[in-house]
C-alpha cells in the first residue's frame, strides 16, 4: 500500500508526495533464531447469534450463508465508518497506514529450508510454547505484498486471537519482514510451494490442533489459491481472506490510473529495496531476466515483467496476472472460507470479486462493506486508531468453526452429495 507524506495529509492537500518509509527500529522485531479435536457447540454463547437479516449497508452472501450466519452477532448493525477519515477511500487507506496503533509483540523467528534451498521465515510469539497447550487452535497469518509480522493490521489480529487462547504464527514471504533470501527467487501471487512447506511444518509441530489461516491482500490471494489447489485434502480447518485482489488483470489496470499510480510507485519502491538487498544472488541469471530493469523499476508491473513472471515460468506479465488471480480457485475451495472486501478498495477492485462463484460454493461466505479502503476498515469501537472493524468479525467466524466440527461432503454429485459444509455436533 502507499506510503505518503504525513505533512500533506495534515494540510488536507488533494495530492500527496510519495515517500519511501524508513526502516523501523530493529527493537520492533525482537527475533531470536531457532532452528483434530472438536468440541460440542455451546448451548449458549457470550453474545447472541444473529437471528435477523444482515444490515442493508452490508453485502452478505455466499453458498454457506445459512451455515455461517449464526456465527456473527453484529452484522445486523450498520457499517460504522469513522467520520471524515472514511469520507475518501485514499484518505482512509493512508490514515490506517500512518496512524493505526501497532501493538508491541515479541517474536521468535524460525527459518525453514525450502525444497529449492530457499529460506522461509515464520515468526512465533514468544511465550506461547510455555503458555498454550499443544492442542490449542493455531492460525497462520499471511501479510500483504512486501508486508510482514511488523505490520499493524497483522499485529492487531494476532493480539485478538491470542486473547482467545489461540497460537499464532506469521508467515513472511521471502525477503519480507527482514527475512533472509538465500536463492535467486522471491515469491508470487500463485506460487504455493512455500505455503505448502509452512502448513506442513506447523501441522507437524502441533498435530492435535485445528489449523486455520488468514491472509490480507496478496496474502489472501495466496491463501485462496492454496485452499483451491488442496480442495478436499486441505489440512486447514478454515480460512479468512481480506481485501483480496482476486482478479490481478483488473487490479493491474487500476494501478495504472489516477491516484493509484502513487500506490503503484510506492509498492514498486518497496519491492526494489528488497531486491537490492539481495541483488548479488541474481547477478549471473540468464534467459529472459532483466536485472537492470528490476533494480530501477517504477511500477509493480515492471518488476513482475522483469523478474517475477520469468522466475515462475510465465510467458508474459499478462499471462502471469491472468493465471494467478484467486478468482480461478474459489470454486474449488472445499473448506470453510470467509471473504471480506471493501466496495471502495482502491487496490482490490470490487468488480473483481467472483461473486457468482462464491454464491455457488457451499463452503464460502462473502461480506462486502461500503467503505474500508485497502487494509483500512476504520470503524467500530476501536476507531480510529485501534483494530480494524474486521477483526471482531473474523474472530467470531474462527470461534464458530472451532466450536463446531465443519466438514465438507465429497465432491461427487453422482453419489447424491451436495458438496456443502456441514456442522457436526459431537
Amino acid at each position: 500500500m502507499a506510503i505518503l507524506s504525513i505533512a500533506a495529509l495534515a494540510t488536507k492537500c488533494q495530492f500527496f508526495a510519495p515517500s519511501i518509509p524508513a526502516i523501523p527500529s530493529l527493537k520492533a522485531y525482537p527475533f531470536s533464531s531457532t532452528i483434530t479435536r472438536y468440541t460440542t457447540i455451546a448451548a449458549t454463547m457470550s453474545a447472541k447469534p444473529l437471528k435477523s437479516q444482515p444490515h442493508p449497508s452490508l453485502e452478505v452472501t455466499g453458498g454457506a450463508l445459512d451455515t455461517f450466519l449464526p456465527a456473527f452477532t453484529t452484522l445486523d448493525r450498520p457499517y460504522d465508518a469513522y467520520p471524515f477519515v472514511c469520507s475518501n477511500t485514499h484518505l482512509e487507506t493512508i490514515f490506517a497506514h500512518y496512524f493505526r496503533s501497532c501493538p508491541d509483540v515479541r517474536f521468535r523467528r524460525e527459518c525453514l529450508r525450502a525444497k529449492d534451498n530457499g529460506s522461509i521465515a515464520i515468526d512465533w510469539v514468544v511465550g506461547d510454547d510455555r503458555n498454550l497447550s499443544p492442542n490449542s487452535p493455531t492460525i497462520i497469518l499471511l501479510p500483504g505484498l512486501t508486508g510482514g509480522s511488523g505490520d499493524a493490521y497483522v499485529r492487531h489480529m494476532l493480539m485478538r486471537v491470542r486473547k482467545k487462547g489461540w497460537r499464532v504464527v506469521v508467515f513472511n514471504s521471502r525477503g519480507c519482514g527482514f527475512s533472509p533470501v538465500t536463492t535467486p527467487q522471491f515469491y508470487s501471487a500463485s506460487f504455493l510451494g512455500d505455503m505448502n512447506e509452512v502448513v506442513a511444518h506447523v501441522s507437524s509441530r502441533f498435530p492435535e490442533a485445528n489449523l486455520y489461516a488468514a491472509g490480507w491482500s496478496l496474502g489472501a490471494n495466496i491463501l485462496v489459491n492454496y485452499m483451491g489447489q488442496e480442495a478436499d485434502k486441505c489440512p486447514l480447518s478454515g480460512g479468512v481472506s481480506l481485501c483480496n485482489p482476486f482478479d490481478l488483470v483488473l487490479a493491474d489496470e487500476d494501478f495504472q490510473t489516477g491516484f493509484n499510480k502513487v500506490y503503484d510507485k510506492s509498492l514498486a519502491s518497496s519491492l526494489q529495496k528488497i531486491f537490492k538487498s539481495h541483488a548479488l544472488l541474481f547477478e549471473e541469471l540468464e534467459g529472459e531476466y532483466n536485472i537492470p530493469a528490476v533494480a530501477n523499476c517504477r511500477s509493480i508491473r515492471e518488476f513482475d515483467e522483469s523478474l517475477t513472471r520469468v522466475s515462475f515460468g510465465f510467458k508474459s506479465v499478462q499471462d502471469y496476472y491472468a493465471k494467478s488471480g484467486s478468482k480461478l480457485s474459489i470454486k474449488n475451495v472445499r473448506k470453510p472460507l470467509l471473504c471480506i472486501q471493501a466496495e471502495n478498495d482502491p487496490i482490490a477492485p470490487a468488480r473483481g470479486i467472483p461473486r457468482e462463484d462464491i454464491k455457488e460454493n457451499p463452503n464460502c461466505m462473502l461480506i462486502v462493506t461500503p467503505q474500508g479502503g485497502h487494509l483500512g476498515w476504520i470503524g467500530g469501537d476501536e476507531a480510529p486508531f485501534g483494530a480494524p472493524w474486521t477483526d471482531h468479525v473474523v474472530m467470531e467466524f474462527l470461534e464458530f468453526l472451532e466450536k463446531t466440527k465443519l466438514t465438507s461432503a465429497p465432491n461427487s454429485k453422482s453419489e447424491g452429495n451436495s458438496d456443502k459444509v456441514h456442522a457436526t455436533v459431537k
